[in-house]
């Protein structure tokens, strides 16, 4: 009889020490060379569009003209319609020029080599017109694409093999990837469709040669929005009933309207998953926003372990308290 296996527990590294972050040092850092984009990054519900905006306008104010523009770094923004439950906040950018929102029709697949590949566009058309990039974003993998120039396949999704490995645990999906991959973290995945995407790229490439892309890594200077776990979990639930209110449900049942696959706005997690799934008669509205609250939650948690692994890699994160 073979013995259980224990699950795999992700370690919660306690909370860096604050930061006060020099724009002017930063901004003569740039300019000098010694960086070429800087990157606000923290999980969800930590400020990051609206510390990204500031320090854009502080570097405008810097400079002789407004040159700060912000690239985003979140999955589910790319994609046109999902403007609540992704939390957008289009309106705190106000005069700051931002890319990669909007970029795709909701309902889509888009692929982490499409972002890189859109990310690279954007970045140079920046540094073409002589201004500066803040990349801003919660998805550490799509961060961590862009700025080191992962060599990334472009390998279209199996679905029907997806779908297989959807069906599992999270923790079976660990133990198949570090049996692909040894050297993999299962763990710093901020969602199971990321881990699931991992497994089809390792099974692929042990048996196929395939064409990758080739980018060159970035020096970024990276700034991470600071919250207590008390804060966030605060801020997770204040913040999820304000979008309940602000219509939410309306803005996913719409898409639905609109011919959207219900499968795959699942797919996109968190709100989608849970609100979808409401719509569908699956969930009633107090299950929906129990279950919701939690995974944000658990997700936020998972990002905050991915960034605190970026460090443990020898990556720099400047944390400063918004």
């Amino acid at each position: 009889m073979s013995k259980k296996r224990k699950p795999i527990i992700p370690v919660i590294a306690d909370l860096p020490d604050p930061e006060i972050i020099d724009v002017q040092s930063l901004l003569e850092s740039y300019n000098s060379g010694s960086i070429d984009i800087i990157c606000v990054l923290g999980p969800t519900a930590s400020g990051k569009t609206r510390y990204a905006v500031a320090l854009a306008r502080e570097i405008n104010e810097l400079c002789e003209k407004p040159v700060a523009e912000i690239i985003s770094a979140d999955s589910r923004q790319v994609y046109r319609g999902m403007d609540i439950g992704t939390g957008k906040d289009l309106c705190e950018y106000g005069e700051i020029p931002y890319h990669m929102i909007d970029i795709e029709e909701a309902g889509t697949r888009y692929t982490l080599f499409e972002y890189q590949r859109d990310f690279e566009k954007a970045y140079a058309d920046i540094k073409r017109r002589g201004c500066i990039p803040i990349l801003c974003g919660g998805t550490g993998l799509y961060i961590q694409a862009a700025i080191e120039g992962y060599s990334l396949p472009q390998l279209p999704p199996d679905y029907d093999k997806r779908d297989e490995l959807e069906s599992k645990s999270f923790e079976d999906l660990a133990k198949m990837l570090t049996d692909l991959r040894p050297e993999s973290d299962p763990y710093s995945f901020d969602s199971k469709r990321r881990l699931v995407r991992a497994i089809e790229i390792a099974e692929y490439e042990n048996e196929h040669t395939i064409i990758k892309s080739d980018y060159k890594p970035k020096n970024a200077f990276y700034i991470g929005t600071l919250v207590s776990r008390e804060v966030r979990t605060a801020k997770i639930d204040r913040r999820l009933d304000e979008r309940i209110k602000e219509g939410m449900v309306d803005e996913v049942k719409s898409l639905l309207d609109k011919g959207v696959d219900s499968e795959i706005l699942m797919s996109y997690g968190l709100e989608y998953k849970f609100v979808t799934q409401h719509i569908l008669g699956i969930l009633d509205l107090e299950t929906m926003r129990t279950l919701l609250a939690n995974a944000i939650h658990q997700f936020a948690k998972r990002q905050m372990t991915w960034f605190r692994g970026m460090e443990k890699k020898g990556i720099t994160i400047h944390w400063t308290e918004v």
